[in-house]
């Protein structure tokens, strides 16, 4: 049994820290933590790594205002800020096999075959950092803070399905310049290894899935993302290839055609070599960008579905599906389907969408349509929610690792707590009112609101933020779709 808190020290703010989770509620999850820890124990190479392991997981848990090493070692009975030390960045585990194991741990308790998916961040987890010596630091241009700002990237995958969604897998992303022989002192001394080479975002994040399906462990049917995925027709072609269904948000800029345009072979000049090569011909009709499109649809090809529930009503959308033949090098290329979405208010904005789903997808309007509103405004997609929850409750920004192996160590632990709470959550039965409540979410039979404590009369107050719970991907209905206009789209 886990003791729950040890005497916690003053955080930098002086604010008083409390418990991620209610005291109760910590007590009652201690020795699951230690079953959970147990799947993960024999992976660790020394019996005092996977103590420091446990612990530095139990730290995670708790809310104290910082989450790194030696709050932590002040904050859990028995901590040691040497042995955390050593267990981030310094002791020989296999962060990777660790990694695989937690993955196979999903695919067991949120994994769904039929509607499990892979949902990609092309962005990335960015992180700002201090000084310029931790590997892959560079100086991009900062949304957030508005300004150009030091800071690590991290391309994050994130596992979803009805039975909830946790991060999954991670690649730091080492910017160009850092594989220049100007580098190379930094590289060895963050303990870069020899082997890796530069990848874009969007081919890490491809790796990423493609390790996932080549070791059959996290079932999935679907891969989601943004326009980054979208507009990436090699990263694209690699979902359709491992046999995944995708959906991605296209620039209204892409172009369609309302008939198929034919194609031949030019007949040669009687010179040189025979011509092979198939081209469009030259009386094709003119291809129509998607924004313009969508203006020229008569109101009778737009359809209502309801997307999901909001805080106070239903969202509806209409939306728009069609078979297409995506372009490649201005030739048909896959057949797949182009989606049309907008809202009902006269300003609302046009979102549009590919997927290579078959022809004979059942409900297809009605399942495409649930599938373009993953990322909507009301409850923001699972990988960002698991990245914010990452933050906020497990940590995942807190580290003050430099090298490339305490990063890797950090962040699969840190997808480690978070999965342990959305399972926590999922057995302690909490929901939370509002737009980005699961389905059917309720509190346990019995399990009143904790009270806040006052801070003044010496107990601990209860949580100020919940425990992150499952998303419930919205469900297709199996009516059947209406008629729907063909057109072929340009990529």
């Amino acid at each position: 049994m886990i003791a729950a808190y040890a005497p916690l020290v003053a955080p930098p703010s002086a604010q008083p820290p409390t418990p991620n989770l209610a005291p109760r509620d910590v007590e009652r999850l201690a020795d699951d933590l230690v079953a959970y820890h147990a799947r993960f124990a024999p992976l660790f190479q020394r019996s005092a790594q996977r103590r420091a392991a446990l612990l530095y997981l139990q730290g995670q848990l708790l809310d104290v205002e910082r989450k790194t090493i030696e709050p932590l070692a002040h904050a859990v009975v028995g901590g040691d800020v040497q042995a955390l030390q050593q267990v981030i960045g310094q002791s020989p585990w296999d962060a990777d096999a660790v990694l695989h194991a937690h993955q196979a741990y999903v695919g067991e308790t949120l994994g769904d075959t039929a509607e499990g998916a892979f949902i990609i961040d092309i962005d990335g987890c960015d992180v700002p950092t201090q000084g310029t010596e931790s590997v892959g630091v560079a100086r991009p241009w900062r949304g957030p803070l508005g300004k150009r700002a030091n800071g690590q990237s991290g391309v994050v995958l994130c596992s979803a399905s009805p039975r909830g969604y946790t991060l999954v897998d991670r690649q730091l992303y080492l910017p160009e310049p850092w594989f220049t022989p100007a580098y190379a002192a930094r590289r060895a001394r963050c303990g870069v290894p020899p082997d890796v080479t530069f990848r874009t975002h969007p081919e890490r994040a491809g790796d990423m899935v493609a390790g996932l399906r080549a070791r059959r462990q996290l079932p999935a049917r679907w891969a989601h993302g943004d326009e980054g995925f979208g507009r990436d027709t090699a990263l694209r072609d690699r979902r359709a290839a491992e046999d995944l269904w995708y959906i991605a948000e296209i620039p209204h800029t892409t172009r369609v055609w309302l008939e198929r345009p034919a194609v031949s072979v030019p007949a040669g000049t009687g010179q040189g070599r025979p011509r092979t090569r198939v081209r469009g011909d030259a009386a094709a009709p003119v291809p129509v960008e998607v924004g313009a499109l969508a203006t020229a649809l008569p109101p009778t090809a737009w359809r209502r579905h309801r997307l999901n529930e909001g805080a106070k009503e239903p969202q509806v959308a209409e939306v728009v599906c069609a078979r297409a033949v995506a372009v490649r090098a201005r030739l048909p290329g896959p057949a797949g389907w182009v989606v049309l979405r907008r809202g009902l208010s006269p300003d609302a904005d046009l979102k549009a969408f590919l997927s290579n789903a078959p022809a004979d997808l059942p409900a297809a309007e009605e399942t495409l349509a649930q599938r373009s509103a993953a990322r909507r405004g009301a409850a923001r997609w699972p990988v960002e929610r698991g990245i914010e929850e990452g933050k906020g409750e497990v940590g995942l920004d807190h580290y003050e690792v430099r090298g490339w192996v305490g990063w890797h160590q950090h962040i699969t632990l840190s997808f480690l707590a978070h999965h342990f709470l959305v399972q926590a959550r999922l057995r302690l039965g909490g929901g939370k009112p509002g737009p980005d409540r699961a389905p059917g979410a309720r509190p346990a039979p019995g399990r009143a609101t904790p009270a806040r404590a006052d801070p003044a009369a010496g107990a601990r107050p209860a949580a100020r933020h919940p425990a992150p719970e499952p998303q419930r991907l919205p469900l297709p209905s199996q009516a059947s779709p209406p008629p729907s206009p063909r057109f072929i789209l340009t990529t």
